[in-house]
């Protein structure tokens, strides 16, 4: 809640003075926006009596009655004649009106009462319910339940108030029954444990609210807490009640027993929307000149319209690179859109580059495009495609998997449900696709080849010039590709002729080959457009080839190109215009994989003197990583980093805030993990290391940590190769911090103890900071608290040589965890309170959050609740803000450690819950271990031992497979249990 009181909706401006009521909460009443004072608890609790009569006409006795029960005051009559007249003054002229002999409430509008609103958006979202609408009708009931306020009729007295009171708190129970339910049933279960965990704490005697929390954590992946729930509730049932528990409860538990296939995925569709729409539309523009293949449409037509009585309807296009699988596949798409109203998907699945996309990664972003939240996709490829295949379940959805590798590729992407239809365009003709209607696309005809021509250039220059168009066509070998390359540079150059252009291309006699399978023919199609490139753009085609990752953003081609913005723009639209490049968005540019391969092949034939091909790509690297550091500067006001990495000949991007510099980063990702992979030579090896450094929000919050920590081991494994001693000391600087906050604590401190030892021996003095910093962290995680403290103060003492204050701070914050885990609360909040100081001198508001978090741990342990409360939930703003979610999921744990000392055992595991969703899949099985151990203590103080246990027993798991002392403590958590 805000504070502000939940009213009824106002329904348009013009009633800005209507009288609204409220009974799901404190009983009040407002005119517009002013609230209006409705006297005495009594003289409300007539009010909330006539409210809750909707208009019919109560007695005196009735209304006496309702107030005082069977034993009234002596001048009970006067009294309510009093309260009357005194509301009558308040609201408007004939709202309270008398007749036979009693009292009615007439309202204008029956919504002006929130109880009537509720009552209206539930029956609305029984009709969404009933009619198969899901996501509108949880989305009414949110908006019902918003309109509660607390307590109903709150502070109201009389035995009418204490009887409505109990019937709106048990409707209010129904409403979120049945808005859980269809979370569940439309696959939000892991954010629905929390909620459910909280609700069945509050009521415990609740069965249905079990059974939902049950479901929820199986459908979660946490079979053996599902089956705790039911143990719980039944010892609770019979030790308060003497009764078992209802069939359908039993019946649930047996089905979880034997792992019911029905149980393990929604059985309704669609997911609701977080941020992605409902329906989505995700076709690519189809050219507006599509020419021909008539038969192909009316074919993939036919297969398509079919979809509706079939299983799935699957067509998977072949043909060489070039050919006009993707254009043909999309026309096709686009004119059969009107037969899956519920959406299109559409994916590149780069099956002819060196890494194709792989099936998990899109099929979390399908997931996501039909509106399922992060924390409700599962890890591994089965789950995904498992939940996918629930989500189109009963919906009509096309799916355009564009060039695709192999069927293993493709399978998992596949709807599999009636209704749905599947293209797949690939090189390979994909005869082990299963049902698959396989089509083969050849070149064009030469009419169709022509007519292709025709639309691009013009009739009129081709009408006076048949000859010479069919030999320009002829020489393009026919290909839709070559053709509109060719096409397109004539039709740019208005002084051309058509038998200019076919003069130009006689002398290129390269033509397809017959004996040779399509990546020939394709290079013969993309010489043929490179040998009409002017000069500059011949130079940047070949020169931003050379580069790795999925696009290039405009900045970062200006500094291959090493040209102003304006004119890089210029350039790149130019190929853009020739097909030769794409604009993947604005601002943003990528080759077809097959092209990005002949433009290096040019780059390696004809880029003169070779060196600058190496020079373009030394820019790009001073480019990112000037930038990168520019971030890092940013985030991190104060941190000596920037002034210890490479120094850069070509400049970065500046930024006005830190958000702005925070979407670059993000969005820059691949390309920089791409580009520092690439560039792991001995030429660039240094500067690609510190890329990675200043980097490090990439891994530290969680987004790309795994990627992250891959590029790092590559980094490091070249760096000794290199036999660098200095360039080795650093990735391993590096490599220890992916280690550290991916939770692989042994590694760290191996990669941490190397690069102690290079930097002692060489003059790195950051790299030696660092390197200590993060060994004392090591050892305090290994609980080596005496080597942790050594290897801190050495730290301290470094960074001060470096005048590195906020390394100092961020020293003086671990030192306090070291206190605190010593046995020293006092000096440990005095420690974190001087690293906060520090953090704030400098501005650095991140790392603020990051002292704020470890004073949070020193408060609790001080008993200082409300305080350590406080600055957590300070840090986890910022942490959230700025998308560090590693730490913010740590943040919430240490909430959830406050709630257990406070004697708040709900709130913490709502906290805990929260926190286990978080970091599902970042931060290492250490950290998960410590949220379950948290989340056990928090279950068995709301009564929910089963569970408990069963969080414990996975978190023994977790911490005996690492070797971890947390296993002792575990252990003793457990004890009574196995005692007993």
């Amino acid at each position: 809640m805000d504070g502000v009181p939940r009213v009824p909706e106002r329904r348009s401006a013009g009633e800005s003075a209507a009288l609204r009521f409220g009974v799901l909460g404190p009983v009040r009443a407002w005119r517009g926006e002013e609230p209006l004072a409705t006297g005495s608890p009594q003289q409300r609790a007539l009010l909330a009596a006539l409210l809750l009569r909707e208009g019919r006409t109560a007695t005196a006795s009735e209304l006496i009655d309702a107030l005082w029960g069977g034993e009234p005051p002596p001048r009970a009559l006067a009294a309510v004649r009093t309260y009357a007249s005194r509301l009558r003054k308040v609201l408007s002229p004939g709202v309270l009106v008398s007749e036979s002999g009693g009292y009615a409430l007439r309202l204008p509008d029956a919504r002006s009462l929130d109880l009537a609103a509720a009552q209206e958006l539930a029956a609305e979202a029984e009709k969404a319910k009933n009619s198969g609408d899901l996501c509108h009708a949880r989305h009414l009931l949110n908006e019902a339940l918003s309109l509660w306020d607390g307590e109903p009729l709150a502070n109201i007295p009389g035995p009418y108030a204490d009887t409505q009171r109990t019937r709106l708190e048990e409707w209010r129970l129904q409403l979120l029954e049945t808005r859980l339910d269809m979370d569940l049933e439309q696959g939000c279960h892991a954010e629905a444990v929390s909620e459910l965990t909280a609700l069945t704490a509050a009521h415990p005697l609740r069965e249905r609210l079990r059974e939902l929390l049950m479901l929820a954590l199986y459908r979660s992946g946490r079979q053996a807490e599902a089956l705790a729930v039911y143990a719980d509730t039944r010892r609770l049932l019979a030790d308060e009640l003497g009764v078992d528990p209802r069939p359908g409860l039993k019946d649930l538990q047996q089905r979880i027993l034997q792992a019911d296939p029905g149980l393990a995925e929604p059985s309704a569709p669609a997911p609701e929307p977080a941020a992605a729409p409902v329906r989505p539309a995700q076709l690519p523009a189809t050219v507006p000149d599509f020419t021909g293949r008539t038969a192909f449409v009316e074919e993939l037509g036919k297969v398509l319209a079919s979809a509706e009585g079939r299983v799935m309807a699957v067509s998977a296009l072949a043909g060489i690179g070039g050919v006009g699988k993707t254009t043909l596949a999309v026309h096709v798409a686009h004119q059969a859109r009107g037969a899956f109203p519920d959406g299109q998907l559409y994916v590149d699945l780069q099956g002819a580059g060196p890494r194709a996309a792989e099936p998990e990664t899109v099929l979390g972003s399908f997931l996501r495009a039909l509106g399922t939240a992060d924390s409700a996709i599962p890890d591994s490829l089965e789950e995904r495609a498992a939940l996918y295949r629930s989500v189109l379940d009963g919906r009509r959805v096309l799916v355009l998997l564009d060039n695709a590798k192999d069927a293993a590729q493709v399978r998992p992407l596949l709807p599999g449900t009636e209704g749905c239809a599947a293209l797949v365009t690939s090189r390979v003709r994909m005869v082990d696709l299963a049902g698959a209607h396989l089509v083969d696309l050849d070149v064009m005809s030469p009419d169709e080849a022509l007519s292709l021509f025709t639309k691009i250039v013009g009739g009129e220059r081709v009408t006076s010039e048949r000859e010479a168009a069919l030999d320009v066509v002829a020489a393009c070998g026919f290909l839709p590709l070559a053709i509109r390359i060719a096409a397109s540079r004539l039709a740019a150059r208005r002084t051309w002729t058509v038998s200019v252009l076919a003069a130009k291309l006689a002398d290129e006699r390269r033509r397809l080959d017959e004996l040779q399978a399509g990546d020939l023919a394709v290079k013969a199609t993309f010489e043929l457009g490179y040998g009409q490139l002017e000069p500059a753009q011949a130079r940047a085609f070949r020169l931003l080839g050379l580069a790795d990752g999925p696009d290039i953003s405009l900045a970062a081609a200006a500094a291959v190109l090493d040209l102003p913005v304006d004119e890089t723009e210029d350039l790149l639209e130019s190929l853009v215009d020739t097909s030769l490049l794409e604009s993947a968005a604005p601002g943003r540019y990528r080759y077809h994989d097959l092209v990005r391969l002949y433009a290096r092949a040019c780059a390696e034939r004809d880029e003169h003197p070779p060196s600058e091909r190496d020079a373009a790509m030394s820019r790009l690297l001073d480019f990112y990583l000037a930038t990168a550091a520019g971030v890092y500067a940013i985030e991190r006001p104060g941190d000596r980093l920037v002034d210890h990495l490479q120094p850069t000949q070509y400049p970065g991007l500046t930024f006005e805030d830190r958000h702005q510099a925070q979407d670059w980063l993000y969005a820059e990702a691949a390309c920089l993990l791409a580009c520092m992979r690439q560039f792991g030579t001995s030429g660039t090896l240094l500067r690609a290391i510190d890329l990675l450094w200043a980097a490090v929000d990439l891994s530290e919050s969680g987004a790309n940590a795994r990627e992250y920590e891959a590029v790092a081991i590559t980094l490091r494994d070249a760096a000794r190769s290199s036999q660098d001693r200095r360039t080795e000391g650093r990735a391993s600087v590096v490599l220890a911090v992916a280690h550290h906050l991916s939770g692989r604590f042994a590694e760290a401190d191996d990669a941490a103890r190397e690069a102690l030892q290079l930097a002692e021996s060489l003059t790195d003095p950051l790299a030696r900071c660092w390197a200590a910093n993060i060994r004392g962290a090591m050892a305090f995680y290994q609980s080596r608290y005496a080597d942790a403290e050594q290897h801190m103060e050495q730290a301290l003492a470094d960074f001060r040589d470096c005048e590195d204050l906020a390394g100092e701070a961020s020293v003086l914050c671990n030192l306090s965890r070291i206190h605190l885990a010593t046995g020293r609360p006092r000096s440990a909040v005095v420690l974190a309170q001087q690293g906060i100081e520090t953090y704030e001198a400098l501005g650095h508001a991140l790392k603020g959050a990051n002292g704020r978090y470890a004073l949070g741990m020193a408060l609790t342990r001080n008993e200082l609740y409300g305080e350590a409360n406080d600055q957590l939930h300070a840090a986890l703003k910022v942490f959230r803000d700025s998308r560090q979610r590693l730490w913010e999921g740590m943040t919430l744990l240490r909430l959830a450690e406050v709630d257990l000392a406070a004697q708040r055992p709900a709130q913490a595991s709502t906290n805990a819950e929260a926190a286990l969703t978080v970091l599902r899949g970042i931060g290492g099985e250490w950290r998960r271990g410590n949220v379950l151990t948290v989340l056990g203590r928090a279950l068995s103080g709301i009564g929910q031992s089963g569970r408990a246990q069963v969080c414990w027993q996975e978190a023994l798991t977790t911490y005996e497979a690492l070797g971890s002392p947390e296993a002792e403590t575990v252990r003793a958590l457990l004890a009574p249990a196995a005692a007993a």
